[in-house]
């Protein structure tokens, strides 16, 4: 006679395929969103307008000699003020993406992925940082920044995401 645990998997094993033929895929709960090129393009150049901006404060703050401050709470508010951009530019690079996928045009999808290199300069900065902060200091993990950084994306991302067109809204014709 098969062990009480045996007859359990075998039951699962059996109710797997069941389950999965009644699933839907994640194409059918959520259909892709086909908007032109033309109504997408507008919203990603947005995002990577703001990337750019980011990107080239980063490079400057990069170039530059470190910034010396007279009490431990200017450092900390410079600091917190450059990791806050850092949550900026990666909310844009994810935004940018999240509005090119609504479209097929395979030209806005490359457009919105090309600024995920500037995710680099945002690392560079931290290395920075780290140096910036021991001449003044203080001193921080780069590991719980990133995980600061990881958490705040999605509100950050929330916060900067353009307001879809209400259709509900539009005159009726």
């Amino acid at each position: 006679m098969p062990s009480r645990s045996l007859v359990v998997i075998g039951a699962l094993l059996l109710a797997v395929p069941a389950f999965a033929a009644d699933a839907k895929s994640a194409a059918e709960v959520q259909p892709r969103i086909d908007k032109p090129a033309a109504e997408v393009r507008p919203r990603v150049d947005h995002h990577l307008r703001q990337v750019e901006d980011l990107s080239q404060h980063f490079e400057s703050v990069i170039s530059r000699p470190c910034p010396r401050f007279a009490a431990p709470g200017g450092w900390q508010a410079y600091f917190d003020g450059e990791v806050d951009r850092v949550v900026l530019l990666w909310a844009h690079v994810e935004q940018a993406w999240i509005e090119a996928k609504q479209t097929g045009d395979d030209e806005v999808r490359r457009a919105a992925k090309a600024p995920r290199k500037h995710l680099e300069d945002a690392r560079a900065l931290l290395d920075k940082l780290q140096t910036c902060a021991a001449d003044n200091g203080a001193s921080f993990s780069q590991g719980t920044v990133w995980r600061k950084i990881e958490r705040e994306v999605p509100r950050r991302q929330a916060q900067i995401a353009l307001p879809q067109p209400d259709a509900a809204a539009a005159p009726r014709q």
